[in-house]
């Protein structure tokens, strides 16, 4: 019998939305830091990490991940890492917050966009991965557009490229050491906390609102750790529902809505020079996703044979 093409079931469908849902949150993160922006960029971050904590308590609690946390601070190995990705992800979110607020939107999209080029990068020279030769297209048509951003917008470069070292290196280290992503954040944001809750402290003017300003600001800052950890759970539930291929073009949703705010929404400059980087990344990342595509028919046309037999 032929070998009939699987259908899409209802876990697919659940990982795909869920999927969209994390992408587009991240996509509009910056209207939410735009509407905090009378913080300062730390404390805004520190806040974001003081209730991301409380949410997380109370997430691993109800999905009694106690285990698996223990078992993390148990390994001296696993919590030295951690300690090392909660700086990264700490410098990637106040990088982040400080992009939004001073009009830098657009330098932050191409950091989000450069990411899924310097997961190739890593995986070539740190994990001896093969590539191929449009991977290879992909990472030299992407370093044309950094050449021509760096000479016509080096102001706004050193934004983008810390960036996404600091995304790419923390995705790639916490892919190594394999720590799931809720204990593993956890974790994270408990050896933040202190300096989070220090930083609180060491600035707060007595008599003065002990979150924000306003009361507005002050609710929008208590929905910080939601909107750091729901998107994360989303995605960490699509991504095992998902093949990475279809994981990898989705991660795309994010920085396009992000370009689309800054140029449209909130007007930052587009000039020559981001118009040719942009369209060199974009370029890369069609030749990105041809490879991966690529590959996933590949993989399904050596494991028909198989599926046919077993039928």
């Amino acid at each position: 019998m032929n070998a009939v093409s699987p259908r899409p079931n209802r876990a697919d469908r659940v990982g795909f939305l869920l999927g969209i849902g994390a992408y587009a949150t991240w996509g509009v993160l910056p209207i939410y830091f735009k509407l905090v922006r009378a913080i300062p960029p730390v404390t805004i971050v520190a806040q974001r990490l003081v209730w991301s904590f409380v949410v997380l308590i109370v997430l691993v609690s109800l999905t009694r991940g106690w285990a698996a946390i223990r078992a993390a601070l148990a390994n001296r190995r696993t919590l030295a890492i951690l300690a090392v990705t909660s700086g990264l992800i700490a410098i990637n979110w106040l990088l982040y917050v400080y992009a939004v607020n001073n009009g830098h939107i657009l330098a932050g999209s191409l950091g989000y966009y450069l990411n899924p080029i310097a997961n190739i990068l890593l995986g070539r020279f740190l994990l001896k991965e093969h590539l191929s030769r449009l991977q290879w297209a992909a990472v030299a048509i992407a370093g044309a557009g950094i050449a021509v951003l760096a000479a016509g917008a080096l102001g706004q470069l050193w934004i983008s490229l810390l960036l996404c070292a600091s995304f790419a290196s923390y995705g790639f280290i916490r892919k190594v050491i394999g720590t799931d992503a809720l204990s593993g954040l956890a974790i994270e944001t408990t050896i933040l906390l202190p300096f989070a809750l220090g930083w609180l402290l060491l600035t707060h003017v007595p008599g003065a609102p002990l979150l924000a300003p306003t009361a507005s600001v002050s609710v929008l800052l208590l929905f910080s750790g939601v909107l750091t950890t729901a998107p994360l759970l989303m995605f960490t539930v699509a991504a095992r529902r998902l093949r990475y291929s279809t994981i990898g073009m989705l991660q795309f949703i994010a920085p396009t809505t992000q370009f689309l705010l800054a140029v449209f929404l909130y007007d930052e400059p587009f000039t020559r020079a981001h118009a040719i980087a942009f369209a060199a990344i974009w370029t890369a990342l069609i030749l990105y996703v041809t490879a991966l595509a690529g590959a996933a028919r590949r993989e399904r046309l050596a494991s028909a044979p198989d599926d046919a037999m077993m039928r």
